[in-house]
C-alpha cells in the first residue's frame, strides 16, 4: 500500500503545515487505483475537468505530458492526483511563492501531505521538510528553479525517488516567449540527472512556437500535449480610450456603479502607481488596497487576505498579484495600464470569472503609457562596451570555472538577468556547459561541543570530521570554513564536507548557513574572437529588444483592430476561432480604431548638460550613451544603484519621453 501523512488538524494560519504531526492512511496501489476514486475521495470532486483525465492518463501510463489550460483550468491537479498513486516523489518546480503556501495547505486539509521549500522557511523547518521527503512521509515537495542553485539542495535530491518532475509556468523555458527564464533551460537537464520517471509541463501561455520548444526540451511526445479550448465565453473583452486627465476619472466611474458587482483587480504597471492609484480609490470612499513586490511581505500577505475573503473588495496590483491565487468570484479585471504582451494579458483576464459567471475585462488605453512599457526592454538591452567587458572577463576563465553573476552585473553594468541570459546564450551554442552551482563560504553556530559531536562518531568518521572541524576559523558569532581549501588541504572532493556538514546540521549538533553562490560553467568550445563575439551578442540582445517591442505592438494592434478581440486572442494561441464572441469592444460595434499619436516632448537642454557633466564626474557608470539614457528614463543599473545617482535630482526626469528619443538626442 501506498502511504500517505494526514495532519491530525489543518494547519492553522501562520503555521506551517509541514509542521503538524501526521498519521497515516492508506491509499490503494498505483498499479489497480482507479484516479476518478481518488478525484472523488481526496478531491471531493466528481468528475474531471476538460483535458486533466487525458493528462493524468498519460502520466501513469508512464509517459511525460504537456497541460496547456487556460488560467484557472485546473493544471495543478494534473500533478497532485498522480502524486498520490505514483510510489516515489513528486518534485514540482513553480516561480509562484503563494501557489506553494496556498497548494500546502490545501493538499494538507485533504489528507495529501505536501512541503515546501523556499526562502522564508526558517533552518529548521527546512530541515524537517528534508527529512520527511527522505522518509517519505511527503508526496510533493513545491521549489523554486532557482533551489537547484543550491549545493545543499542537489546533494539532497540526488538519489530520491522521483516518480514525477512537474514544472510549472513551463512556457518560460522558450527563449522567443513572453516571460524567458534561463533557469529554466537547464530544468530539462535537471530532470535526467535526477532520473525522473516522467515529466510534465504546464502552462496556460503557449504559442505554438513555445509548445515546440517545450516538447523538444522535455522529450513530451507532441500526442501527450493535452491543450483545451482557450476561449471562455464568459469572458466580456472592453478596450476604453482615454486621455491621462480623464483615466482616474473613468476608473472611479466604473468602480462607484460597477455593471457587475463584485471583487476586482486593477493591474497597473509601476509600483508607485499601484500605490497612488489604491489611495486615490481609498479617498473616493472604495474598499482598495495596494499590492506590488516593493511592499513589505506581512502588508502583501495581508492585502491579499483581505482580498480573498471580501466579496467586494478592490486590489490595485503590479503582476506580482494573482500568480497562483485562486479566487473565483472575480468579476471585473481593470488594466489601468496595458499588458506588455498578448500572453500577459490571456494570464490577467484569466484570473476573472473563474466560477463560471459572466466578468468583464476591461483596458484603459493611454497612448502614452507606450513608454514606460518600451523602457522595461531598452533598459534591459547593454551597451556593446558592457557586452565587450563581458566577453573579456569570459576569456579570462579555466577551463573549468565559477563566477557570481552579481558581480559579473556589477562589472559590466548590466542588469542580473541579462548577464544570465548571455551566459545561457552561449550554452546554446555549445560554447559553454553549466556544471553544479556552489557556495564558496560555509558558517555554523555549534549547539554542542566538538568534543560532544566527535564522541558520536566513530573510526574514519570521526577523524575526517576532526580534520573539517580544524579548518575552521572562529568568528565573532560562530565559525567559517571555505570550503575550496578546505577540500584541497584535506584532498577530498568538496562534496564529503558538504555532506559532513548537513549531517551534523540534521542532527541538531550544528546551525549551518551559507554565502557567496556562485555558479559554474565549463567551456566546450574555446571564446571565438573577442570583437566578433562581442557583436554576436550585443546584435542577440538587440534581437531580444526588438521582439519583446514587437509584443508590445501586437497589445496595440489587437485593441485597435476591427476583428473580434476574443477571436484575434484565440488565434494568437493557435486556435482559430469560426465566428466572433458577440460581445466584445468589436462585436458591440464600438472597435475604437487608430489611438492618436500621442505629442511628446523634446530632451530639454538641461537635462543633457546635467548628463554631460555628471558623465564627466561618473564615467564608468554614464561614460556610454545608454547608460545615460537609462538615467534621464529612470531605469536602475547595478553601477548607478552602487554609485548612488538614482539618488540625484535629475535622475527619471525624462520618464515621459521615449528612449530612443533620448538616445537620439545623446548621440
Amino acid at each position: 500500500m501506498v502511504e500517505v501523512a494526514l495532519p491530525k488538524t489543518s494547519p492553522q494560519k501562520n503555521q506551517s503545515p509541514e509542521s503538524s504531526s501526521p498519521k497515516v492512511i492508506s491509499v490503494p496501489p498505483s498499479t489497480s487505483a482507479d484516479p476518478h476514486q481518488i478525484l472523488q475521495s481526496h478531491f471531493g470532486l466528481n468528475a474531471f475537468r476538460p483535458g486533466q483525465a487525458a493528462v493524468i492518463d498519460r502520466l501513469l501510463a508512464g509517459k511525460s505530458a504537456a497541460a496547456i489550460f487556460p488560467t484557472g483550468g485546473g493544471k495543478s491537479l494534473c500533478y497532485q492526483l498522480p502524486a498520490v498513486l505514483l510510489d516515489g516523489l513528486t518534485l514540482v518546480v513553480s516561480p509562484l511563492l503563494a501557489l506553494m503556501k496556498d497548494q500546502v495547505e490545501q493538499l494538507a486539509s485533504r489528507g495529501i501531505a505536501a512541503s515546501r521549500l523556499d526562502s522564508s522557511l526558517s533552518a529548521a523547518d527546512a530541515r524537517a521538510v528534508m527529512q520527511a521527503v527522505r522518509a517519505g512521509e511527503s508526496k510533493l515537495l513545491f521549489v523554486a528553479p532557482e533551489r537547484f542553485f543550491n549545493e545543499r539542495f542537489r546533494e539532497f535530491i540526488n538519489g530520491l525517488h522521483i516518480s514525477l518532475f512537474a514544472i510549472d509556468e513551463a512556457h518560460c523555458i522558450s527563449q522567443w516567449g513572453h516571460s524567458f527564464r534561463p533557469d529554466y533551460l537547464k530544468l530539462a537537464r535537471i530532470a535526467r540527472e535526477l532520473k525522473a520517471e516522467r515529466v510534465l509541463a504546464l502552462t496556460a501561455t503557449a504559442t505554438p512556437a513555445v509548445l515546440d520548444d517545450i516538447c523538444r526540451e522535455f522529450s513530451i511526445e507532441r500526442s501527450c500535449a493535452v491543450q483545451t479550448p482557450f476561449y471562455r465565453s464568459n469572458l466580456v473583452l472592453r478596450y476604453t480610450p482615454c486621455t491621462v486627465a480623464n483615466r482616474n476619472a473613468t476608473l472611479i466611474k466604473r468602480l462607484k456603479k460597477p455593471e457587475l458587482p463584485g471583487p476586482t483587480i486593477v493591474y497597473v504597471t509601476l509600483q508607485r502607481t499601484a500605490t497612488e492609484v489604491a489611495e486615490l480609490l481609498e479617498r473616493q470612499g472604495l474598499p482598495a488596497r495596494a499590492y506590488h513586490a516593493g511592499l513589505e511581505d506581512s502588508v502583501r500577505s495581508d492585502a491579499q487576505d483581505w482580498f480573498m475573503s471580501c466579496d467586494s473588495g478592490i486590489v490595485v496590483a503590479t503582476i506580482a498579484f494573482g500568480m497562483g491565487v485562486d479566487k473565483s468570484n472575480v468579476r471585473n479585471i481593470i488594466h489601468y495600464n496595458p499588458p506588455k504582451s498578448i500572453e500577459n494579458l490571456a494570464q490577467e483576464i484569466g484570473r476573472a470569472g473563474r466560477d463560471g459567471d459572466p466578468a468583464i475585462c476591461e483596458t484603459l488605453l493611454v497612448p502614452e503609457d507606450r513608454v514606460v512599457l518600451e523602457n522595461f526592454p531598452y533598459g534591459d538591452t547593454p551597451s556593446v562596451a558592457a557586452v565587450r567587458q563581458l566577453v573579456e572577463l569570459l576569456r579570462g576563465q579555466p577551463k573549468n570555472f565559477f563566477v557570481s553573476y552579481y558581480s559579473l552585473a556589477f562589472e559590466t553594468d548590466m542588469r542580473e538577468s541579462v548577464v544570465r541570459t548571455l551566459l545561457t546564450y552561449l550554452e546554446l551554442q555549445g560554447v559553454l556547459e553549466s556544471t553544479a552551482p556552489r557556495y564558496e563560504c560555509y558558517k555554523f553556530k555549534p549547539l554542542t561541543s566538538s568534543a560532544q559531536m566527535l564522541h558520536k562518531l566513530d573510526g574514519e568518521r570521526r577523524e575526517f570530521a576532526a580534520s573539517v572541524l580544524a579548518l575552521t576559523v572562529k568568528k565573532k558569532i560562530g565559525f567559517e570554513i571555505s570550503l575550496p581549501q578546505a577540500a584541497d588541504r584535506l584532498k577530498c572532493d568538496r562534496s564529503r564536507i558538504v555532506k559532513m556538514l548537513d549531517y551534523f546540521a540534521d542532527q541538531g549538533w550544528i546551525e549551518l548557513n551559507v554565502s557567496g553562490l556562485v555558479h559554474g560553467y565549463r567551456q566546450i568550445e574555446q571564446l571565438g574572437e573577442p570583437e566578433l563575439l562581442t557583436q554576436e551578442l550585443y546584435q542577440y540582445t538587440l534581437e531580444r529588444e526588438i521582439g519583446e517591442l514587437a509584443r508590445l505592438e501586437e497589445v496595440f494592434e489587437l485593441m485597435c483592430s476591427d476583428r473580434c478581440q476574443s477571436a484575434a486572442i484565440t488565434e494568437h494561441f493557435g486556435q482559430p476561432m469560426n465566428d466572433g464572441c458577440g460581445h466584445c469592444t468589436v462585436c458591440d460595434g464600438h472597435a475604437i480604431g487608430a489611438l492618436p499619436e500621442p505629442d511628446f516632448q523634446r530632451v530639454g537642454d538641461s537635462a543633457i548638460t546635467a548628463i554631460r557633466n555628471l558623465s564627466k564626474q561618473h564615467p564608468e557608470a554614464l561614460g556610454d550613451a545608454r547608460q545615460q539614457a537609462r538615467f534621464l528614463c529612470g531605469l536602475n543599473s547595478p553601477k548607478l544603484f552602487r554609485k548612488r545617482l538614482t539618488q540625484d535630482p535629475h535622475y527619471g526626469c525624462c520618464n515621459d519621453v521615449p528612449f530612443d528619443r533620448i538616445l537620439e538626442a545623446l548621440l
